[in-house]
Parts: C-alpha cells; sequence; structure tokens
C-alpha cells in the first residue's frame, strides 16, 4: 500500500509526506533542525505527534503518488512556514 500522510506537531504546524512501503513507524525527511526551532528544551521532553493517512493505494505508480503528494502539500499549504515544514515544493506568497 502506498500512503500520503500528514503529521500535526503540538503547535499545530504540519507535514505532509508519503510512504511507498506503508510503514506505520515511517514519519517522514522533515528537517529536524527547522521543527526544533519552535519548541523549547522542555517541551521537547514530553512530544506528542498525530499521523493521519490522507490518501492510500494499492495500485498507484510512484509517479502518481509523487504527483498525489504536490497536490496535497499545496492543498494543505504545508511549504507555507507559518503553516507547515515541507520545504518543496518552494512556497509562493500570494499578493
Amino acid at each position: 500500500m502506498k500512503v500520503i500522510y500528514k503529521i500535526t506537531y503540538p503547535n499545530d504546524k504540519i507535514y505532509i509526506g508519503k510512504d511507498l512501503t506503508d510503514t506505520l513507524n515511517y514519519f517522514g525527511s522533515a528537517n529536524s533542525k527547522l521543527i526544533e526551532k519552535d519548541f523549547t528544551r522542555d517541551q521537547q521532553r514530553n512530544f506528542t505527534i498525530r499521523k493521519e493517512i490522507l490518501w492510500e493505494s494499492e495500485t498507484a505508480s510512484d509517479k502518481e503518488v509523487n504527483q498525489k503528494e504536490i497536490e496535497f502539500i499545496n492543498n494543505y499549504k504545508s511549504n507555507n512556514p507559518a503553516v507547515g515544514y515541507n520545504q518543496w515544493p518552494k512556497f509562493r506568497q500570494q499578493l
């Protein structure tokens, strides 16, 4: 099963990712240093995150999963630093 998931951190910022193997304890490759900046050392001592499966497919190609991931990142705006931790595709501020 291939999945697109959303990770929600205690500050309500999110990260959207994909997992081509549907591994329960895979939480993506978000930039740890970027996330750590948002939490004090004390906050890091008791830290709960939530993982939600947003989409899944047994038949989608890896290319289709990649496209779906970008679609969800754009829909959730998780590449906007005020909203989430995705750094790609690059967020473009709307004027």
